[in-house]
């Protein structure tokens, strides 16, 4: 399959998927998404790929967030649907992948950014990465996993904090938070994340997947349905379409709070 949207390369049993919007700060949107779902399926099938390793072109993002402009003016159902579709074609899957996966985050990793690094197996940052779940800032609630993963991740105190504030936080703060497994140098970014590829290429196949398998199960619950509902809930408000329209006009956004 050609992609437009991202670049793939294969060395040393190591797959590297860079996501290539640069202009767009490498924004999900749903042809993003599309092609992610089907060059991970690719390279989990491959044999000769044991560690995948997924980041963004350029220096400034790894992915800034979904594209906002594509579901503005979704309705309730339309919400529900771009959730519901999203997690399972992309973020369930690569949570699931027999194949470890390794978010290296080269710089902001925001909304859907922040929430497809978060179903990566582990995640290292440059020392410059900023992350956050910014959706209520919009009217809206992170819908791709947010709500579940990241209390999973840092504990449900702190997750509140971030996902009702709609902050950022830094890599060190990332770092003491247990969102991320290491912080190092830009040009290091990389470089680390094959080194810890190749270790992990040194053990079983077969038991890393037993291992990824089983520790998945340790966190099956509900909250996942329970937050697409609630995700498409948000387009049929007032709050939903005042923050995607002061988003996209480039303003503050002044919620009527219904």
């Amino acid at each position: 399959m050609d992609f437009e949207n991202i670049l793939i390369e294969i060395e040393d049993q190591i797959g590297l998927i860079t996501i290539n919007r640069p202009k767009k700060l490498n924004a999900l949107n749903k042809a993003t998404i599309e092609e992610l779902h089907h060059a991970f399926k690719d390279l989990d099938e491959d044999e000769d790929v044991r560690v995948i390793i997924i980041t963004g072109a350029g220096e400034k993002a790894f992915v800034a967030g979904a594209d906002i402009a594509e579901f503005a003016n979704y309705s309730v159902y339309e919400g529900s649907q771009l959730a519901a579709k999203g997690q399972e074609l992309l973020f369930n899957q690569v949570e699931r992948m027999q194949t470890p996966v390794i978010a290296a985050i080269n710089g902001f990793a925001l909304g859907g950014g922040l929430e497809l690094a978060m179903a990566c197996h582990f995640r290292i940052a440059s020392d410059h990465a900023r992350m956050g779940l910014p959706e209520t800032s919009l009217g809206v609630i992170p819908g791709y996993g947010g709500t579940q993963r990241l209390p999973q991740l840092v504990g449900k105190g702190r997750a509140m904090e971030m996902i009702l504030t709609a902050g950022m936080i830094g890599t060190e703060q990332a770092l003491m938070s247990g969102l991320i497994n290491q912080m190092v140098a830009q040009e290091l970014l990389i470089p680390c994340c094959k080194k810890i590829a190749t270790k992990i290429i040194n053990n079983s196949p077969v038991a890393i997947a037993a291992a990824i398998n089983s520790i998945n199960a340790g966190y099956n619950n509900n909250g996942y349905k329970k937050e697409i509902e609630s995700f498409g809930e948000c387009f049929g408000t007032d709050d939903f379409k005042e923050g995607t329209t002061a988003f996209l006009e480039k303003r503050k956004a002044n919620f009527p709070g219904k």
